[in-house]
Protein backbone atom coordinates (compact mmCIF):
# COMPACT_ATOMS: atom_id res chain seq x y z
CA UNK A 1 0.00 0.00 0.00
CA UNK A 2 3.00 2.47 0.72
CA UNK A 3 4.76 1.97 -2.24
CA UNK A 4 1.28 2.33 -4.33
CA UNK A 5 1.01 5.54 -2.99
CA UNK A 6 4.97 6.44 -3.70
CA UNK A 7 4.49 5.57 -6.91
CA UNK A 8 1.59 7.74 -7.29
CA UNK A 9 2.02 10.24 -5.69
CA UNK A 10 5.59 10.65 -7.85
CA UNK A 11 3.60 10.19 -11.17
CA UNK A 12 0.50 12.20 -10.66
CA UNK A 13 1.23 14.13 -8.09
CA UNK A 14 -0.39 15.54 -4.81
CA UNK A 15 -3.62 16.91 -6.08
CA UNK A 16 -4.01 14.20 -8.78
CA UNK A 17 -3.97 11.23 -6.53
CA UNK A 18 -6.89 10.03 -4.32
CA UNK A 19 -7.23 7.71 -1.79
CA UNK A 20 -9.86 5.85 -3.65
CA UNK A 21 -6.87 5.21 -6.23
CA UNK A 22 -4.19 3.96 -3.77
CA UNK A 23 -6.86 1.49 -2.01
CA UNK A 24 -7.97 0.05 -5.48
CA UNK A 25 -4.04 -0.49 -6.84
CA UNK A 26 -2.93 -1.49 -3.60
CA UNK A 27 -6.06 -4.04 -3.47
CA UNK A 28 -6.77 -3.20 -0.08
CA UNK A 29 -10.29 -1.82 1.12
CA UNK A 30 -10.74 2.11 2.03
CA UNK A 31 -11.27 1.54 5.86
CA UNK A 32 -8.20 -0.78 5.57
CA UNK A 33 -6.23 2.57 4.00
CA UNK A 34 -7.93 5.13 6.62
CA UNK A 35 -7.21 2.79 9.36
CA UNK A 36 -3.07 3.13 8.98
CA UNK A 37 -3.59 7.07 7.67
CA UNK A 38 -6.33 9.62 8.64
CA UNK A 39 -7.01 11.35 5.55
CA UNK A 40 -4.28 11.70 1.87
CA UNK A 41 -2.59 14.85 3.78
CA UNK A 42 -1.12 12.15 6.13
CA UNK A 43 -0.52 9.48 4.11
CA UNK A 44 1.29 12.23 1.79
CA UNK A 45 3.55 12.92 4.63
CA UNK A 46 4.16 9.28 5.57
CA UNK A 47 5.73 9.01 2.28
CA UNK A 48 7.72 12.01 1.64
CA UNK A 49 9.39 11.57 5.17
CA UNK A 50 10.12 8.24 3.77
CA UNK A 51 11.64 9.48 0.59
CA UNK A 52 13.83 12.07 2.27
CA UNK A 53 15.63 9.68 4.38
CA UNK A 54 15.83 7.05 1.61
CA UNK A 55 16.96 9.22 -1.04
CA UNK A 56 18.37 12.67 0.59
CA UNK A 57 20.61 11.01 3.74
CA UNK A 58 22.68 9.23 0.80
CA UNK A 59 23.83 12.17 -0.36
CA UNK A 60 25.82 13.34 2.96
CA UNK A 61 27.13 9.81 3.80
CA UNK A 62 30.07 10.59 0.87
CA UNK A 63 31.18 12.93 3.25
CA UNK A 64 30.75 11.09 6.69
CA UNK A 65 32.41 8.49 5.56
CA UNK A 66 35.55 10.79 4.09
CA UNK A 67 35.94 12.46 7.48
CA UNK A 68 36.66 9.00 9.31
CA UNK A 69 39.98 8.73 6.42
CA UNK A 70 42.80 10.08 8.54
CA UNK A 71 45.18 12.65 7.09
CA UNK A 72 43.48 11.88 3.53
CA UNK A 73 44.57 13.89 0.15
CA UNK A 74 41.95 17.13 -0.07
CA UNK A 75 42.23 17.11 -3.95
CA UNK A 76 41.25 13.30 -4.22
CA UNK A 77 38.61 13.41 -1.01
CA UNK A 78 36.87 16.72 -2.55
CA UNK A 79 36.69 14.42 -5.57
CA UNK A 80 35.77 11.13 -4.26
CA UNK A 81 32.96 13.10 -2.15
CA UNK A 82 31.96 14.75 -5.00
CA UNK A 83 31.27 11.77 -7.55
CA UNK A 84 29.50 10.19 -4.69
CA UNK A 85 27.13 13.10 -4.01
CA UNK A 86 26.06 13.74 -7.64
CA UNK A 87 25.42 10.16 -8.20
CA UNK A 88 22.96 10.22 -5.30
CA UNK A 89 21.83 13.13 -6.84
CA UNK A 90 21.38 12.20 -9.86
CA UNK A 91 19.02 9.11 -8.73
CA UNK A 92 15.21 9.36 -9.88
CA UNK A 93 13.82 8.93 -6.64
CA UNK A 94 15.86 12.02 -5.53
CA UNK A 95 14.53 13.90 -8.30
CA UNK A 96 10.67 13.42 -7.80
CA UNK A 97 11.55 13.93 -4.45
CA UNK A 98 12.54 17.37 -5.55
CA UNK A 99 10.24 18.00 -7.87
CA UNK A 100 7.76 17.20 -4.65
CA UNK A 101 8.81 18.97 -2.33
CA UNK A 102 9.34 21.92 -4.61
CA UNK A 103 5.54 21.85 -5.80
CA UNK A 104 4.25 21.60 -2.23
CA UNK A 105 6.10 23.38 0.16
CA UNK A 106 3.44 26.03 0.63
CA UNK A 107 0.84 23.52 1.31
CA UNK A 108 3.22 20.67 3.15
CA UNK A 109 6.36 23.61 4.91
CA UNK A 110 7.36 20.63 7.54
CA UNK A 111 8.30 18.23 4.80
CA UNK A 112 10.14 20.90 2.82
CA UNK A 113 11.92 22.10 6.33
CA UNK A 114 12.54 18.36 6.79
CA UNK A 115 13.93 17.57 3.34
CA UNK A 116 16.17 20.91 3.80
CA UNK A 117 17.47 19.44 7.28
CA UNK A 118 18.19 15.59 6.28
CA UNK A 119 19.65 16.49 2.58
CA UNK A 120 21.01 19.89 2.08
CA UNK A 121 22.07 20.70 5.68
CA UNK A 122 22.77 17.62 6.60
CA UNK A 123 25.50 17.23 3.29
CA UNK A 124 26.72 20.71 4.41
CA UNK A 125 27.06 19.87 8.39
CA UNK A 126 29.44 16.35 6.69
CA UNK A 127 31.10 18.28 4.28
CA UNK A 128 31.98 21.30 6.92
CA UNK A 129 33.25 18.45 8.88
CA UNK A 130 35.93 17.59 6.54
CA UNK A 131 37.13 20.82 5.40
CA UNK A 132 37.29 21.91 9.13
CA UNK A 133 39.67 18.72 9.68
CA UNK A 134 41.69 19.50 6.49
CA UNK A 135 42.21 23.14 7.93
CA UNK A 136 43.19 22.28 11.00
CA UNK A 137 46.05 19.57 9.33
CA UNK A 138 47.13 23.06 7.33
CA UNK A 139 46.25 21.65 4.39
CA UNK A 140 43.17 24.24 3.23
CA UNK A 141 42.04 27.86 4.21
CA UNK A 142 38.86 28.60 5.54
CA UNK A 143 37.16 31.23 7.88
CA UNK A 144 33.87 29.46 7.77
CA UNK A 145 33.60 26.03 6.81
CA UNK A 146 30.12 25.50 7.00
CA UNK A 147 29.70 28.89 4.15
CA UNK A 148 32.50 26.93 2.29
CA UNK A 149 30.60 23.49 2.58
CA UNK A 150 27.63 25.35 1.25
CA UNK A 151 29.14 26.89 -1.37
CA UNK A 152 31.03 23.77 -2.38
CA UNK A 153 28.00 21.48 -2.44
CA UNK A 154 25.94 24.25 -4.85
CA UNK A 155 28.52 23.96 -7.06
CA UNK A 156 28.74 20.27 -7.19
CA UNK A 157 25.24 19.48 -7.60
CA UNK A 158 23.10 22.72 -7.64
CA UNK A 159 23.14 22.45 -11.66
CA UNK A 160 22.20 18.81 -11.84
CA UNK A 161 19.37 19.62 -9.11
CA UNK A 162 18.01 21.77 -10.74
CA UNK A 163 17.97 20.00 -14.55
CA UNK A 164 16.42 17.15 -12.52
CA UNK A 165 13.85 19.39 -10.89
CA UNK A 166 12.57 20.25 -14.21
CA UNK A 167 13.22 16.67 -15.65
CA UNK A 168 15.57 17.43 -17.84
CA UNK A 169 17.96 14.76 -18.49
CA UNK A 170 21.97 15.79 -18.51
CA UNK A 171 24.83 14.60 -20.30
CA UNK A 172 26.68 12.77 -18.58
CA UNK A 173 29.94 14.30 -20.00
CA UNK A 174 28.96 17.50 -19.30
CA UNK A 175 27.82 16.60 -15.57
CA UNK A 176 31.39 15.11 -15.16
CA UNK A 177 33.07 18.21 -16.54
CA UNK A 178 31.44 20.64 -14.01
CA UNK A 179 31.92 18.35 -11.46
CA UNK A 180 35.67 18.46 -11.93
CA UNK A 181 36.02 22.36 -12.64
CA UNK A 182 33.76 22.46 -9.42
CA UNK A 183 36.02 21.08 -7.25
CA UNK A 184 39.23 22.94 -9.00
CA UNK A 185 37.73 26.26 -8.70
CA UNK A 186 36.81 25.38 -4.58
CA UNK A 187 40.24 24.30 -4.56
CA UNK A 188 41.92 27.78 -6.01
CA UNK A 189 40.15 29.15 -3.60
CA UNK A 190 40.77 27.30 -0.30
CA UNK A 191 44.48 26.37 -0.74
CA UNK A 192 46.51 26.93 1.69
CA UNK A 193 49.13 29.85 0.92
Amino acid sequence: MFEVAKRLFIDRGFEATTMDAVAEMAGVSKPTLYARYRDKRELFGAVLRDMVHRSLAPISAAAEQQALVPDSDVEATLHQVSRDMLCSAALPECAALNRIVAAQALQFPELAKLAREEGWLRAVHAIAALLRQFSKQGKINIQDPELAAAMFLDLVVGETWRMALHGLAADPKIVEGQRQAAVKLFLDGVRAR
